[in-house]
């Protein structure tokens, strides 16, 4: 099926709602309500716990969807009806959480926003293996990241004042906006060919949780490699709020850290076009190897820093390795999976994106356990942050096993061949 050049941008559009909600809930809206409600000695273990089980609820539901997806025959495609289902249950949920009074709501409502949302996020994700040709997504995955970028820009100088002023019920109304008005973009005006057939093949569930990753060795590594290297940046971003409140002892924690995700965003944005647009033409991996590396040179350099100066700067030195990683990396992994299990295959990335998550919010206890052991030092912050650092430059250096993963890989089993 081919598509008109304006689709590569609609198509795209859905990414921006649901950047602009997850940025708005994880390092902004939810880190502000928990504190209503939790003790502020236990903040960082009662966010990262709470994050931590709705994350992996996520790295579980969204290759289910995926996989559902790529059996799915009806006239309007295999993908839009997950999506269409997926965000109007976001919708509700969120609405619900606008109006949480206690804890248990708060908890419960999160952790089903993440099941909905993530029903809608991963059959979205085979859009691109499905419509695109192998020498455009490079430039596809740009414009992905670049409106998943977008929507972290906007939300953090949007939802982080409407927190502030005490506005979180208007947050969320924001938030469903703004998701409502991008997957109806997305929906509308990205055509898929008919699927005939049954609505959904009935599978076994133990088919769909199967990954099959042994027949895509460099697949495997690949998210393993995607999984360390965002473990470092989700630490900053998980508890940016509690650091720079604590530790850079900011007078407006929330205006800073939505002025600090700002900063991020707009490097991010800067370069996750160019870089993907950039990959098609020299290659995926000196540009995967080199955005890990400034990663994390860039989590290593906010560990000593106690100035809002140096956090907008080196924040920004993070946004803009991360703004390449994800472009190129989300390229290189399109290259990698078989085109018609694009939404299992993808799917299955979330392993590395949501684990990376959900793995990030265990440092919630670390900080909390070691600024109980040296009381009002708060240095729990930049212990976390330098094991963070730490991660990312192992990420960085197992990329080198995914390349020879390819070499090794018969060409059989190398899907996009020509891309790599």
């Amino acid at each position: 099926m081919t598509l008109r050049a304006h689709t590569y941008l609609t198509m795209n559009v859905y990414w921006f709602g649901l950047a602009f909600m997850w940025n708005a809930l994880h390092p902004l809206v939810l880190p502000a309500l928990l504190l209503h409600f939790v003790p502020d000695a236990l903040k960082n273990t009662y966010l990262g716990a709470m994050t931590f089980v709705g994350l992996v609820l996520a790295m579980i539901v969204q290759p289910i969807a995926g996989a559902l997806s790529d059996r799915t025959r009806t006239r309007w495609g295999r993908r839009r009806p997950w999506m269409v289902g997926g965000t109007l249950a976001s919708l509700a949920i969120l609405a619900l959480l606008a109006g949480a009074q206690h804890l248990v709501g708060l908890v419960i409502g999160y952790i089903l926003l993440q099941v909905a949302s993530n029903t809608a996020h991963g059959p979205a994700q085979g859009l691109i293996p499905d419509l695109v040709p192998a020498h455009h997504r490079g430039l596809v995955s740009g414009f992905k990241n670049l409106f998943d970028m977008g929507g972290l820009v906007v939300t953090s100088l949007v939802a982080g004042r409407l927190v502030h002023n005490g506005d979180a019920a208007l947050a969320f109304a924001v938030v469903a906006a703004v998701l409502l008005v991008s997957a109806t973009t997305t929906i509308v005006t990205t055509r898929e060919s008919p699927t005939g057939g049954e609505p959904v093949v009935t599978e076994r569930l133990s088919d769909l949780l199967n990954p099959g990753l042994g027949r895509y060795p460099a697949y495997a590594w690949l998210l393993a490699s995607r999984f360390l290297i965002l473990l470092g940046v989700y630490v900053v971003q998980s508890f940016a709020q509690y650091y720079i409140r604590d530790w850079v002892g900011a007078s407006d924690p929330i205006v800073v850290t939505g002025n600090l995700m700002a900063t991020i965003g707009v490097a991010l944005t800067a370069l996750v076009f160019p870089a993907g647009w950039l990959s098609d033409r020299i290659g995926r991996w000196p540009l995967n190897a080199a955005a890990g590396a400034l990663a994390t040179l860039g989590i290593a350099l906010l560990v000593p820093v106690r100035s809002i100066t140096g956090v907008y700067a080196f924040g920004g030195v993070i946004g803009m390795a991360t703004g390449i990683f994800v472009s190129v990396n989300w390229a290189l992994a399109t290259d990698l999976i078989p085109s018609a299990e694009g939404g299992k295959y993808l799917g299955l990335s979330n392993i590395a994106t949501a684990g990376a998550g959900a793995a990030s919010r265990l440092g919630g206890p670390i900080i909390d356990g070691v600024n109980a052991l040296f009381p009002g030092t708060f240095v729990g912050y930049p212990v976390a942050f330098a094991l963070a650092a730490c991660a990312t430059l192992v990420g960085t250096l197992m990329l080198w096993r995914v390349r020879r993963a390819v070499s090794d890989q018969p060409l059989a089993q190398i899907p996009c061949e020509e891309c790599l």
